[in-house]
């Protein structure tokens, strides 16, 4: 019995923020998987290793985690203004679908980066030395972002002295703008309310934040279901019932939120909403042995990913705490304190980070202009990456 051979693929293994993942030039893939559908899903489950029952992507790229099962292609803009159009294709581990329903705001950081050094962005508009203005068209959500991504000697610097919680090394900053982040046609609360009474079989009722910005996500108090948000990964992920219960909260929100029909549906939309659960400061100690302080930060955040608590927090879900924050009443600008504000400290697992966000009352409705945080990104690896033809 004959087996074809592997093909082999221009591919770039990178990091952006806490994330990493492949990314893909359009033009490279095999012409079958250059639009949506089965022959590209396959092709990149592939790539990653999934589904893999064992839960180890020992046969991929991908690494067994929702940070880093992820796969980007990224193509010169068709929209005007526009210079990349980045879609993000989020893997699961062990089950054989990839959602696209979301954006990923960590791997953001890496697409200007990617863009300049793939040809991708005017030649003209890279300096020698200074910064270059990359205008991201995100095709999953239909939103603009801009990346300022660092230039020396007419290359993408990716050496340098910025330091994120949740990534081991320094490197060079890039400073990322999710403009007018709300979801859809600007609708920031899909029920019309800052806070919603949400009934949950077999949990009760909890008071819930209902936002889409940056990404769909539903945040709780984390006294209303018995945590204090100074939790650390093992905390939940080792323990069944409470990432059950979390599953459960996911799905009711999005039923809430109009995202999906029945809780049914909620498994076939892994990415999309995230949960998170939100306290007042207080002081705890990293998962890097990272002492941080009730002063140190303006509220506690800890998010839920592809149904694991995540080691720092989403780039996307940093987008909607940022947002919820400068919108007085949220559950997010409560926890840290209330009143009018236009950007947010918030402790993590992994220890701190800082975003800003400007909304503003328009009608009676919120909405949202832009939101800001700053990242990092660097190639770990690039040449072609094989698979089983």
């Amino acid at each position: 019995m004959q087996h074809p051979p592997q093909i082999k693929i221009p591919a770039t293994y990178m990091r952006g923020g806490t994330s990493k993942g492949v990314f893909f030039n359009l033009k490279d893939l095999p012409e079958a998987a250059r639009v949506p559908g089965e022959a590209r899903d396959k092709l990149l489950l592939r790539v990653i290793g999934s589904p893999d029952p064992y839960g180890k992507h020992t046969d991929g790229m991908g690494g067994a985690t929702s940070s880093t099962s992820k796969t980007v292609i990224l193509s010169k803009s068709e929209k005007p203004d526009h210079d990349v159009d980045y879609l993000f294709g989020q893997v699961s581990i062990d089950q054989p679908f990839i959602d696209w329903s979301g954006n990923c705001g960590n791997l953001t950081a890496a697409v200007g980066s990617f863009a300049i050094s793939n040809g991708l962005v005017d030649p003209a508009r890279i300096p020698e030395n200074g910064t270059v203005v990359v205008r991201i068209w995100q095709a999953n959500i239909e939103k603009t972002i801009i990346a300022h991504v660092p230039v020396t000697n007419g290359a993408v610097q990716e050496t340098g002295d910025f330091e994120l919680d949740g990534v081991t090394f320094p490197a060079a900053e890039v400073r990322i703008e999710f403009m007018d982040p709300a979801d859809g046609d600007g609708a920031m609360f899909p029920t019309g309310n800052r806070v919603d009474e949400l009934d949950i079989p077999g949990i009760g009722t909890l008071k819930a934040t209902l936002i889409n910005a940056g990404i769909p996500t539903i945040f709780v108090n984390a006294a209303d279901i018995g945590y204090t948000g100074t939790e650390l990964q093992g905390d939940i992920n080792e323990d069944a019932e409470a990432l059950a219960r979390f599953e459960t909260i996911r799905a009711h929100g999005a039923v809430r939120m109009g995202l999906i029909k029945d809780v049914s549906e909620a498994a076939a939309r892994q990415h999309t909403p995230k949960v998170a659960f939100v306290a007042p400061p207080a002081g705890y100690t990293s998962s890097s042995g990272k002492v941080v302080s009730a002063d140190d930060v303006d509220l506690l955040v800890r998010a839920l990913s592809m149904g694991k608590l995540h080691h720092a927090m989403m780039g996307t879900a940093a987008v909607a705490i940022g947002t919820a924050a400068a919108i007085p009443g949220t559950l997010v600008n409560l926890a840290a304190g209330g009143g009018e504000r236009n950007a947010v400290r918030f402790g993590h697992p992994s220890g701190t980070l800082r975003v800003g966000a400007e909304a503003a009352e328009v009608n009676g409705e919120w909405t949202a202009t832009k939101a800001i945080m700053s990242r990092s990104a660097r190639v770990l690896m690039e040449g072609w990456v094989r698979v089983p033809g």
